[in-house]
């Protein structure tokens, strides 16, 4: 939920998410989504601001169709909503021992909050978002989500994969009635057609609902996918490099969506990636993890740029340059020569890199007092 205690600073208004693409019944199209049984459950009530934002508008007491929506900055809690603790993977190695893909990573997230995973390829991004999907175990450690530890899949984390894994013989409502069907299985087919059209509509793909997946470009494919990740109103939405295989046009208009969407209904995403540029457009916080195996989590940047800024001018922001350029030097350098340049990495308390100051200030991710001992390890920083 918001946190009530926090002042709105601004609020959106999307044209898709308007009164008369709530809860509408289609036609009866035979074979695709709905429950056999007739009988309409009401849903439960959910912590996740997403719901809330699809809750059906009463004409009477609103005097108005159209919604508001409050930004997903303050919908965001300083609170840890996620929460790995320690967590490894490792595999079987040669001569009978073990290889670290990464140790005792802690990291954490507020609700409402978008981050995004950047750092060489098998360091174990993506080990660490199936972790959170429940899709795989850590060695040791444990992750929490909203105060309950994983344990196996949920349909309150949705994952959006690099492929569009859609099913090749559904329809695009098909498709998302599908996933729909599989968390209210008592639902009527009228009410799971008209909520999986509500994020058809709100993806973009209204008039598309009955082709085909062989009929749909890449980016209307992975229209569907997020469509389908949002329908089931997940707690977290996981994103495993889903534009990367789409050109830059497409790539970017999706980017756009994603971010316009968690914008509006305060979805909590986390998104793993290479793209230097699309972190710094989507994300509240990009963590930095070092080369594997044995990687680390070494720094947390949090995004100095706005919350409401665009694609056309985001690299005319005064920090934007400041931090992309940090991030590409950590990816470029510092990251190959991380234990050596820091041998007293506390995993614990991983530096939290703020651009926009000063000097760039770095703040311990801690409760523990300032230790005064401590200084950066570069020029131009300062450890607070």
């Amino acid at each position: 939920m918001r946190d009530e205690r926090q002042e709105p600073r601004c609020v959106f208004t999307s044209p898709r998410l308007r009164g008369e693409v709530g809860w509408r019944a289609s036609a009866r199209d035979p074979g695709e989504g709905g429950s056999p049984r007739a009988e309409s459950v009401e849903r439960a009530p959910h912590p996740n601001p997403l719901r809330a934002s699809f809750a059906r508008l009463d004409p009477a007491k609103s005097g108005a169709r159209e919604r508001t929506f409050v930004a997903g900055s303050l919908l965001m809690s300083s609170e840890k909503f996620i929460s790995i603790e320690g967590i490894a993977k490792r595999y079987p190695g040669a001569g009978g021992g073990e290889i670290a893909v990464f140790e005792n990573l802690w990291l954490s997230m507020g609700r409402g909050e978008f981050g995004c995973v950047i750092g060489h390829s098998g360091c174990g991004k993506t080990t660490v978002l199936n972790i959170l999907a429940g899709l795989d175990t850590p060695s040791e450690g444990t992750v929490i989500v909203d105060g309950q530890a994983i344990e196996g899949t949920s349909l309150d984390r949705a994952v959006i994969f690099q492929s569009h894994a859609l099913l090749p013989w559904r329809t695009v409502l098909g498709n998302v009635a599908y996933a729909v069907t599989s968390k209210w299985r008592n639902w009527d087919r009228a009410k799971v057609k008209a909520h999986a059209r509500t994020f058809i509509d709100l993806v973009g793909l209204t008039g598309a609902e009955h082709k085909r997946p062989s009929e749909l470009s890449g980016g209307m494919k992975q229209r569907v996918g997020i469509a389908r990740a949002l329908s089931i109103t997940p707690k977290i939405m996981l994103m495993d490099e889903p534009f990367s295989a789409l050109d830059a046009l497409t790539r970017g208009t999706l980017q756009d969506e994603v971010r316009r969407i968690c914008l509006e209904t305060g979805q909590t995403a986390f998104m793993i990636t290479h793209d230097v540029d699309e972190a710094i457009y989507l994300a509240d916080k990009i963590f930095l993890m070092t080369n594997g195996p044995g990687a680390v989590l070494a720094e947390i940047v949090e995004n100095p740029l706005p919350k409401d800024r665009g694609r056309i001018d985001l690299h005319r922001h005064p920090y934007y340059y400041a931090v992309r350029n940090h991030i590409v030097d950590f990816l470029v350098s510092r990251s190959k020569t991380f234990a050596t340049d820091v041998p007293g990495h506390d995993p614990r308390h991983v530096p939290l890199v703020k651009i926009g100051k000063p000097e760039l200030a770095i703040a311990a991710v801690s409760d523990a007092p300032h230790d005064e001992s401590k200084q950066a390890s570069r020029p131009g920083q300062a450890r607070t």
